[in-house]
């Protein structure tokens, strides 16, 4: 199969889709891969790399459209990439689609085979693509939250981990998954006092037992956040439906609860937010003012820390990527279920429902797409 490699162009994207190791792995089974010029730099891989690992460099984004038969990427294709996406192409990355409507009707029309990191999903209900770069972001929301509570950043002017004499800073984790459980981690490792928020209580018992002592879980509903947004300087948003647009947790009501100058973190922007208040920012501009309560709604986290990014994503990505190569997408998606519960479009038919729901658009099961 012939293999593209572009180069991001999100705003502050520096993570490449593929190391210079996984592109020698590709030609190893026997696929020609092309990557765009300059396209691993951000990561801390040169053009020679890739080329050493077996790689062909091409100058130009649109190039390597033209050549590919799969593009494997790391974001989703933004608007000046649509018309470069063509009839049959399968496009391996993160769309998200059911926060962007403009981007899931480009799709549609261009005819492709969209396959989403983030709805592969195995039996145990785990998301192997989303978890590595989960990982990333949830242990980033507390250093950028950190961060924005500084008083020249906008914030409250508090430490989070307090020192003796001063308390520590009170940190809300919305949603106890992979994203939630490492904020968590982080946050108390600064010495933060935490409160972990899930509707599953086999995930609370879970998360009891093994979070340190500065970590309390606490039942999710409207109530109990009410409760807990007077005391509460940072709160990390990091709830997931896979594949469906995130639930709004915190409103614009709910934000007066707040003290000014508290900061809230919107892990989930990129499923459309689980703050009413939120929308995406980058990293360029990663914060807003709103009812004295600074918002980060950065929609690429892991982007700010490309080498430990794009490592960590390529091991994830690598063997489903080779598994779509070697046999192509509809022989790979028979043979393993949880890569077949990544395709969310085929040849102008959405097939993962979620999508289709959040648009009220037609739904195709991917059997007789």
């Amino acid at each position: 199969m012939i293999i593209g490699v572009p180069k991001e162009i999100k705003n502050n994207e520096n993570r490449v889709a593929v190391t210079p190791a996984g592109v020698k792995e590709l030609v190893a089974h026997g696929h020609k891969v092309y990557v765009q010029q300059t396209a691993g730099n951000g990561s801390g891989f040169s053009d020679t790399d890739y080329q050493t690992a077996g790689a062909e460099m091409l100058p130009s984004i649109s190039d390597v459209y033209a050549k590919a038969e799969m593009i494997i990427k790391v974001k989703e294709p933004i608007e000046a990439e649509y018309p470069l996406v063509r009839q049959g192409q399968v496009v391996f990355t993160y769309f998200h689609f059911a926060s962007e409507l403009a981007l899931t009707e480009a799709m549609l029309k261009s005819g492709a085979v969209c396959i989403a990191y983030e709805t592969v999903q195995l039996t145990d209900k785990s998301l192997p693509l989303l978890i590595p770069m989960s990982e990333v972001a949830g242990r980033m929301s507390v250093q950028e939250g950190a961060r924005f509570l500084e008083k020249p950043q906008g914030g409250r002017g508090i430490l989070l981990g307090g020192v003796p004499g001063v308390k520590p800073a009170r940190v809300l984790v919305l949603g106890g998954g992979i994203v939630g459980k490492n904020a968590a981690l982080m946050a108390a490792g600064l010495g933060a006092e935490v409160t972990i928020a899930d509707i599953s209580l086999p995930t609370l018992r879970h998360l009891s037992e093994v979070m340190p002592k500065n970590v309390k879980t606490l039942f999710s509903s409207t109530h109990n956040i009410e409760q807990e947004l007077p005391s509460t300087d940072l709160v990390i948003g990091s709830v997931l439906v896979p594949g469906a647009k995130a639930p709004h947790l915190i409103t614009k009501q709910m934000l007066s609860l707040m003290k000014p100058g508290s900061v809230i973190v919107d892990v989930a922007i990129d499923q459309g937010g689980c703050f009413e208040t939120s929308h995406p920012t980058t990293h360029a501009n990663p914060v807003y003012m709103l009812d004295n309560i600074l918002h980060y709604a950065v929609a690429n986290i892991p982007g700010a820390v490309p080498f430990t990014s794009t490592l960590a994503l390529t091991n994830a990505t690598l063997p489903y990527a080779i598994r779509l190569a070697d046999l192509g997408w509809k022989d790979a998606c028979r043979k393993d279920p949880a890569l077949a519960l990544g395709v969310n479009i085929v040849s102008g038919e959405i097939t993962y429902k979620a999508v289709a729901d959040a648009f009220n658009l037609p739904y195709t099961p991917l059997s007789l797409a």
